[in-house]
């Protein structure tokens, strides 16, 4: 959306204060997220009283679920626009009508042409390369908001890392709400591995990472597995979100597969793939969870030794599966389990991390820490972006570094999550700088006398 503003002359701005267009892009996967867009929405309301807004627009998922309420509960959104309607924004920053839905026939999917305003770091960006899903998980409402499932085309998207790579892009991120289906709706086998080679084959890729995020359990093949060991740009990462390892409670998430089996996943990839970082995560709470399930789970996490894991509080969706499920688990229960379960990863992760003191591993340079300007901070390819932890650079001072320089570097601390290294030398330097707004903008375009609040 940003991209299509700036394209058309729309000047973009962080601060609230000087937009005379805001839009806010929602989130309403889980009641939390549900929260902190409609809080975001009734702060963002005020600036059309105090500041210079004229224009408030409400974009994203929580507009697939409750456009009319928005528009009739909250008198100061002007208008809305849908997860498949993002090519509205220009015309609904203009001034179109409020209520209007032009949701895309076959849902929306963004291809190489399309502007973008990179919003990540320069060295690091994410490629979206499938949209909404198919899979009938109970828990889960993503495919009555983002629609079927649908993959954009191999050249598509390895036309786009190319040019990323060629803008400075050090490290790009695919991801989708299941990129291990990645083709199959192309009537391709193995879609996910062939473009992955693809992307690998790219010249500029030599010195780069490639990661993809959020594997199926259940479509993870061998041939994948085997791609990843075998190039070297690709990351040696693997996010299989698992839910659950009670039989009982995967049944009921409609997720199939059991712990045992899971099991033997992580066996096999990890001995397919030599020094993988593995993350997943899990659900606590969801309806008919007993102790006896729970246990079975943190029994599951133990054996397992996740790298990375990330925990959910089960959130009650209206719309999804398991609302109508018997067996409610109490708010207070729920909180007690995640704590208890993330207390569990918290030892297997520091003992990892202890593991790595006195080792020396690739290293992305990210830049100066929020916290110090002396210290900086830095990411191994086993700590993916945002969700992960991070490497704190201790002899910052005594290296010439920059953003984006890869870097080996000799782990020399443990904490529960981050990491302590110094730089032992250069791999490859940053790369030059990206431009802020990706293929498909019109360079020169007119000024706006609008300024839109990204």
């Amino acid at each position: 959306m940003m991209g299509l503003l700036a394209r058309d002359g729309f000047e973009l701005t962080p601060h609230a204060s000087e937009a005379e267009v805001i839009v806010v892009n929602t989130c309403s996967f889980i009641d939390p997220a549900k929260r902190e867009s409609i809080e975001t929405i009734l702060e963002m309301a005020e600036h059309k009283k105090t500041g210079a807004a004229r224009r408030l627009i409400v974009a994203g998922c929580l507009v697939e679920r409750y456009r009319d309420q928005i528009l009739e509960q909250i008198p100061e959104v002007d208008a809305v626009v849908g997860t498949n309607e993002l090519e509205r924004i220009v015309a609904v920053a203009q001034g179109e009508n409020a209520g209007a839905q032009h949701a895309a026939a076959d849902g929306y999917l963004y291809h190489e042409f399309t502007p973008r305003v990179f919003t990540t770091p320069r060295h690091s960006a994410y490629i979206k390369i499938t949209e909404g899903c198919d899979h009938p998980c109970t828990f889960c409402v993503i495919p009555q908001i983002r629609g079927h499932f649908r993959s954009r085309r191999f050249e598509s998207v390895v036309s786009e890392a190319t040019t990323m790579f060629q803008q400075g892009v050090r490290e790009i991120n695919l991801i989708g709400q299941d990129t291990t289906w990645y083709g199959e709706d192309l009537g391709v086998k193995d879609g996910l591995p062939i473009l992955l080679e693809r992307l690998a084959a790219i010249p500029s890729a030599e010195h780069a990472w490639i990661r993809f995020l959020y594997c199926y359990p259940n479509r993870v093949t061998q041939k994948l597995l085997d791609t990843i060991a075998a190039h070297k740009p690709l990351a040696k990462y693997f996010d299989v979100p698992l839910q659950h390892a009670s039989a009982r409670i995967l049944k009921l998430m409609r997720r199939g597969q059991t712990g045992d089996q899971f099991l033997k996943l992580l066996d096999r990839v990890r001995r397919t793939i030599p020094g993988v970082t593995i993350r997943t995560s899990m659900i606590v709470g969801f309806p008919g969870e007993t102790e006896r399930d729970f246990k079975i789970l943190c029994d599951f996490v133990k054996e397992a030794n996740f790298d990375r894991l990330g925990v959910f509080a089960y959130s009650d969706e209206e719309e999804s599966g398991s609302y109508a499920l018997p067996g409610k688990v109490d708010h207070r229960t729920i909180q007690r389990r995640r704590a208890e379960l993330m207390a569990i990863q918290k030892k297997i992760s520091r003992a990892a991390n202890k593991a790595l003191v006195g080792k020396t591993r690739e290293l992305l340079v990210e830049g100066p820490s929020a916290d110090s300007d002396l210290v900086w901070e830095g990411r191994l390819q086993g700590q993916a972006p945002e969700i992960d932890g991070k490497v704190l650079i201790t002899d910052a001072e005594d290296i010439d570094l920059a953003p984006g320089m890869l870097a080996r570097a000799e782990i020399t601390k443990a904490h529960d999550y981050d990491l302590e290294a110094r730089v032992t030398g250069v791999i490859a330097a940053a790369r030059p700088g990206v431009s802020a707004i990706a293929p498909g903008v019109i360079a020169g375009a007119p000024a706006s006398p609008f300024r839109v609040l990204a």
